[in-house]
């Protein structure tokens, strides 16, 4: 089964998360999404550009405290910086959100199908028999991500990923499903779909980082 891409629009979807209904003999294991502001953290950064953009108010409003100013004089230092930050992290925390909205996973006892798109909506069919490794990144309150390292000659361009994909893989991009919650158990069901689906045995390792697989067996690092 090769890597399908179905653009289908998600507001027609036969069955919620997935481009048509699963055939005979095929069932959701998991389905979900990414939490917002996990994706808004780990994707977007926006912890980042929060300390940015305080660096660059106080640099602002620096000269008017050096001199005694009052709080006027302060606040008018900052007429510009200070509405362009609220604006910049606005737009970041709602891509953030509008993507974690229409941004679903769904593992099936077969395949790994991931619906994405804010304004253009596509789905990827990820068969279980073509993931060669699986990395779990672990983020804060039980949110994680999950790299999928593929087999075959398949190729999923980057940017119709983006943000579900391994940040800087862009030569032979890893679809990832990004800041998805209780990541642990998800893992757990995913080498259990896997190995059902391949009749192989996984090999779980725990390093920081996850070499490349050099046999067929799923292997599932946790950092």
């Amino acid at each position: 089964m090769p890597i399908e891409n179905l653009g289908h629009e998600y507001e027609f979807e036969p069955q919620f998360g997935l481009p048509e209904r699963l055939p005979s003999g095929e069932f959701i294991v998991w389905q979900g999404s990414p939490g917002v502001g996990a994706l808004a953290s780990s994707a977007f950064h926006i912890k980042k550009l929060l300390v940015y953009f305080a660096v660059l108010v106080v640099a602002c409003a620096w000269p008017s405290l050096e001199e005694g100013a009052g709080v006027m004089a302060v606040l008018l230092s900052i007429k510009w910086i200070a509405p362009l930050a609220l604006i910049g992290l606005g737009s970041v925390w709602m891509l953030a959100y509008m993507t974690s909205r229409t941004t679903v996973y769904t593992l099936t006892n077969k395949r790994m199908v991931m619906r994405l798109g804010i304004v253009f909506t596509v789905s990827f069919n990820l068969p279980l028999k073509q993931v060669a490794a699986a990395d779990v990144r672990m983020l804060q309150d039980g949110f994680g991500d999950i790299t999928l390292s593929l087999k075959g000659s398949d190729r999923i361009a980057w940017i119709h990923l983006w943000p579900s994909v391994r940040p800087w893989k862009i030569e032979k991009p890893e679809p990832t499903l990004r800041a998805i919650p209780r990541v642990q158990e998800v893992s757990v069901k995913l080498r259990e779909a896997w190995s059902q689906n391949t009749g192989m045995v996984t090999n779980t390792t725990y390093p920081v980082e996850t070499s490349k697989p050099k046999s067929n067996d799923l292997q599932v690092g946790m950092s």
